[in-house]
Parts: C-alpha cells; structure tokens; sequence
C-alpha cells in the first residue's frame, strides 16, 4: 500500500478538524483510496494547548519551514491563514515540490492567480475546495461535474454569519446591533466582524467562483461589494409584504463579452431555493446549458465541515501522486492558455429591479414629486407602498421598480435625497425576480 505523507500547517480550529478526520477515519480512507495518509507533522506555535485531538509524540512542532522542506511529505495543508506567512510557506512548499491544499480564500483572491501560476510550472496540484462554502462540494462541481456546461450565472449565500444575523432579524424582528452582539457571544462573528458583515469575505469567495465558472483570471479589485450593516426590521418585513426574502447574496453573470460580479443585501422571491436558507447555512445555485439550475447546500464553516472539504482535497491529490497524473484537472478549470481577462461590469451598468424605502413629511403632493423625478430619470414604477406615520411627522414610502439602470436610480435618488420633504437618505435594495415583469 502506498504511504503518502502530509504536512499540516496549522492547529487551530480547522486544522484541529483535519487531524481529526486523518486519525479517526484512517481505516476507511485505506478502505476507499488504497493510500495510507499518514500525517507526518504539525506545525503550530502553541504546543501545549488541548485540541481535543491526540497526536503521537514529534507529531506536533513549531518550525514550519522544516514542514514544507522535509523530503518525505508529499502534500502541505495550509491553514494558518492570512495573506503573509502563510503566502511564503505556500511559495517554498511549491518551489520544495509539495502538493498544497489551503482554505485561504482571502489569500487565493488577491495572490491566487500567482500562486497558481507557480504551482503550473512546478508540476504540483493546488486545492482549495474549502475556501467556498466549507464542505459544500462547489468548486468540484463546477470545476468537474458541470464541465460540459457554460455556466451563465451564479447567485449564492456564501457568509454564514451575515445569514445567521438576516435570518433573525427576519424571525424576531429585531435590530441588526444586538443580533450581531449575540452572534459574536455564541462564536458566529468574530470580534471584529467587519470582514463579514462589510460582504468582504464573501467578495474573496465569488472572486474564485468567478474564475472557476468563466474562464477569467482572479479578479477581486472590480467586485461591487455592500454589506447588511443597513437592513431593518422595517424593510424586511416591507419584503415579506411583497413576497420577498432579504438575503446577503453573491451574484456572479455573464453575458454579452462582460462579466457582473457583486455582493449586497438582495430580495428573492420566498419561492426561490435561496430564500429558504437561513441560520449559518451556505448554498449557491450555479446555472448551465445543459443542466438548467443546480443548487447545492451546507455548513460554510466549522471545524468539522470545512476539514471534511480539506480531506476531501488530500484524497484527489494523493490519488493523483498514486497515478502519476498531477495536473489532471486545471487548478482553475480550464486550459492555461484559455484563461482570459473577461471585464467586470462596472456596477452603473447593471440593470435590474429595485425596492426603494423613501422617510419623507406627512405633506401632500410628495409621493407625486418623487414620482415625477424617477419618471425624468426613466424610472418606471411597479408598485408602491405608503405607510403611517412612525417617526415625529416622518412617514415610509416603499416603491419596487421595474428594470432600470442603476446609474439613473443612483442620480434618481441623489436628486430625491436633497429634496426638504425627505428626512432621511432613501433606503436602496436591489432584487433579483425572473418572474417580475420588466
């Protein structure tokens, strides 16, 4: 039986999960594969604290470099994180010959296009099925079973936190402050969510997807990004009036030689598979040819589900070593030379529906004023919801919009901003509806 060796960088919660499946489940990976994955090293500064996970003695060691440099591993898993020590381990992991699995989606989305470069003239695979969607198979479905498709569109819910916090907001109506406190005190925001909330790690994710599914570089600079910091309780119980769902979601199209690439808060249908997602759940609904829509769903995050996607990494590559066939798959799936620099949409240019919450004074003769103006900007409106007053003279008005461009609903509510009737600056929120009417 052939022993593959295996360098971990990394023993934090991720890593502690990646052991764990390695050790417990070593009889059924030789059962399934025929290779003894046997874990050589790990490679953490802090040697003595418990990770529930029992390693035999030299296992553990605090000296990366002789991970990434001893001759006999064959695959480093990277999951230190970060974008610095963890880009020059990668680097001499890859220049020393190793394989490399890493779940660095921040790292991939602004270095990945090198790094993978690297790993094409060194002969060695790089995986990274856990940077999306933790143990949601995505990249290996687009990358492999959907190949004979060309995908046209991808719309995900890829941040667990900020659907956690939508989903109670939506169930409890409460304020988006203390739904985030307390979803940092049950450990599903970090300390600093920012990079959660701010819809920049999902950015970091759809910035690979978009790679993946459109045969484009890395492309995380042109990606539109808005966060769920402004949702209220108000607009989201104005979308369940209007059979909507808010959701955090990444939306990636292509069409007509360009590519949209953008993250914000989104209304979707309560129909829509999506729209039925909550907690910290992920999913993505990826669109082909042939296949029409497919939908896959899962935990996003967490010790167990995202080892269970880095282990799933280690298997292809050590089957890979085992055949001789490293390379098989394109680390971004398609040909080198068929890699192109597809444009991003700028964001003025994307057309679609919107839902607009305008606070104006109780005074008549408003809505038609806001109405002329959107009219000017060629703004035309689907629906319009009017209700009490809730605010010392202030009241809401809601409008959905057929499809407009959003550099005329941008200076549209630029104008309508700087009018004295409204209070305050209008609340914008983008929907995405197949079945509205244009």
């Amino acid at each position: 039986m052939k022993t593959i060796h295996i360098g971990l960088l990394g023993f934090g919660t991720v890593g502690a999960g990646v052991a764990r499946i390695l050790l417990e489940n070593a009889d059924l990976l030789r059962a399934r594969t025929g290779i003894d994955l046997r874990l050589k090293h790990v490679a953490d500064l802090d040697l003595t604290t418990d990770r529930g996970v029992a390693l035999a003695d030299g296992v553990l060691i605090n000296d990366s470099q002789a991970v990434v440099t001893d001759p006999q591993i064959d695959i480093i898993v990277e999951m230190i994180g970060g974008q610095t020590i963890a880009a020059t381990l990668i680097e001499a992991a890859i220049a020393n010959g190793k394989h490399v699995v890493t779940a660095n989606k921040a790292l991939l989305a602004s270095q990945g296009n090198r790094l993978m470069a690297m790993a094409r003239q060194r002969g060695v695979d790089l995986a990274y099925e856990a940077s999306v969607g933790g143990c949601m198979p995505i990249i290996k479905t687009i990358r492999e079973s959907l190949v004979g498709n060309r995908i046209s569109a991808m719309t995900g819910i890829l941040n667990g936190t900020c659907n956690y916090i939508l989903t109670r907001i939506t169930n409890e109506g409460s304020e988006f402050a203390p739904v985030l406190a307390d979803a940092q005190a049950q450990g599903y925001a970090e300390a600093d969510p920012t990079l959660d909330i701010e819809g920049i790690d999902t950015a970091h994710k759809l910035a690979i997807l978009t790679a993946l599914a459109f045969g484009m570089r890395i492309n995380l600079d042109d990606i539109y990004v808005e966060g769920i910091t402004r949702i209220t309780p108000l607009d989201i119980a104005m979308a369940e009036q209007f059979g909507y769902r808010i959701k955090l979601l990444a939306i990636g199209k292509q069409s007509n030689g360009r590519v949209e690439a953008r993250i914000h808060p989104t209304m979707i249908p309560m129909g829509n598979q999506l729209a039925k997602v909550n907690g910290t759940l992920n999913a993505v609904t990826v669109t082909g040819d042939a296949v029409d829509h497919v939908t896959l769903f899962g935990h996003g995050a967490g010790r167990m589900p995202t080892g269970s996607a880095v282990v799933g990494d280690i298997v292809d590559i050590a089957r890979n070593i085992v055949s001789g066939s490293a390379g098989r798959i394109p680390v971004l799936g398609y040909q080198d030379d068929q890699i192109r620099d597809i444009p991003v949409m700028p964001m003025d240019d994307v057309v679609t529906h919107y839902y607009i919450r305008f606070a104006v004074l109780d005074q008549p003769g408003v809505l038609s004023v806001i109405a002329g103006v959107l009219g000017r900007h060629g703004i035309s409106i689907r629906t319009v919801l009017q209700k009490g007053r809730h605010d010392q003279g202030a009241v809401p008005i809601v409008m959905l919009t057929h499809r407009a461009k959003e550099a005329a609903i941008k200076l549209a509510l630029a104008e309508i901003n700087a009018l004295d009737v409204v209070t305050d600056p209008p609340m914008l929120i983008r929907i995405e509806d197949n079945n509205a009417t244009d």
